[in-house]
């Protein structure tokens, strides 16, 4: 496996001087990188694809979890054979109450006007009917704006730039979810740290990123990683206020990632308690990985005071690890801006995620990962 370094301590280690920065290299704040190893082109097939492990988002019932490797979330041996997506949440507009217009005591109707019902209530016209047809399949078709764990099925740019992906650590399949995002680089991709690294362990190998993904099919094929960062404090201590991991892919058929499938554009230091979607790829039961699904309302700051993350009440199950936040989201358009990614659970908790503030240090890893 490639050793890994802090920047600065890399820097100063290919110039021989401390402290004078190597040509191309722009160390921004404290990052690590790891140059990645390739994974073989016929390593990911469908078949270790759909093996691959979720890593797990719980652990001890007061201890902060991070759904380390080590302890991964697996299919309980009583498990029902394939699990079952839940329907898709749809709102319907309520019926149009209309008034009751009876014509005055001996009043005549013009011609063409339409005789009012017997009883009080006024005749719906055929447009009538067609507008109101109408606007109710236009609020079935739009996601429910708070909801805990629903399907998205609206299209839009999000089920291009979010995927799955599939990584080894210490010998096992892992799977988390992942989005492309905008960058210098146009090869990026943001993810939770523990999808990247384990903590103050090993870095994954056989990383690969597969947007789009959608029932084993990758639309946009699958991007390996070339060079993987995260945040000091994560790479130390597996600090959970630092669980971002971001990673530089290669290039496909000569295309950048984000020139193929585009990608949401990434804050720092943004307003909390905004409205946020958080989406990913819960492969534990009753989700099994095969479907993009959401979560959406409006985080709080962590009852626990354990960190300075934000929760989100979530449904999601293990192998969300690393799905994008996105606040400001359009649903119409499938656009947002990526505020945080979904982290971990507590474990007397498993209706709230939650994901790391996004403040300098993850600038700085943008920052740096970007020139990748």
């Amino acid at each position: 496996m490639t050793p890994s370094l802090p920047l600065l301590a890399v820097t100063a280690l290919l110039t021989g001087l401390p402290g004078v920065p190597a040509p191309g290299v722009s160390p921004v704040g404290d990052v690590v990188e790891h140059v990645a190893g390739h994974a073989a082109g016929t390593y990911w097939t469908p078949q270790r694809m759909a093996g691959a492990v979720p890593i797990g988002l719980l652990g001890g019932l007061q201890k902060i979890t991070t759904g380390r490797p080590g302890a991964p979330s697996v299919l309980p041996p009583d498990a029902p054979s394939g699990s079952v997506l839940p329907p898709v949440a749809r709102t319907a507009l309520p019926p149009v109450a209309h008034a009751a217009l009876l014509p005055a005591a001996g009043a005549v109707l013009a011609p063409g006007q339409a005789a009012r019902r017997s009883t009080g209530t006024a005749t719906t016209s055929t447009a009538d009917k067609t507008s109101r047809t109408a606007r109710t399949r236009q609020a079935a078709a739009m996601p429910p704006a708070t909801t805990t764990g629903t399907r998205w099925a609206a299209g839009g740019s999000v089920t291009r730039t979010t995927g799955r992906v599939f990584l080894t650590l210490n010998g096992v399949d892992f799977s988390c979810s992942a989005s492309a995002v905008r960058s210098a680089n146009r090869d990026l991709v943001v993810t939770a740290g523990h999808c990247v690294k384990d903590g103050a362990g090993d870095w994954a190998e056989n990383w690969t990123f597969v947007p789009g993904y959608d029932d084993g099919r990758q639309p946009y094929g699958a991007f390996p990683a070339r060079r993987m960062f995260v945040a000091g404090p994560w790479s130390r201590s597996g600090n959970d206020d630092y669980d971002v991991g971001m990673v530089a892919v290669d290039d496909l058929d000569d295309q950048h990632l984000t020139d193929l499938v585009g990608g949401q554009p990434i804050a720092f230091d943004p307003p909390r308690a905004r409205r946020t979607y958080g989406f990913g790829f819960p492969a534990d039961p009753p989700y099994d990985g095969e479907r993009l699904l959401y979560c959406a309302g409006v985080p709080h700051a962590d009852p626990q005071r354990q960190t300075r993350d934000q929760g989100l009440r979530c449904d999601l199950t293990a192998g969300a690890s690393g799905g994008p936040w996105l606040s400001g989201f359009d649903p119409a358009s499938g656009r947002g801006t990526l505020t945080s990614v979904s982290s971990f659970k507590y474990s007397n908790d498993h209706r709230t995620m939650y994901g790391p503030y996004f403040g300098s240090a993850v600038r700085d890893l943008f920052r740096t990962a970007e020139r990748a």
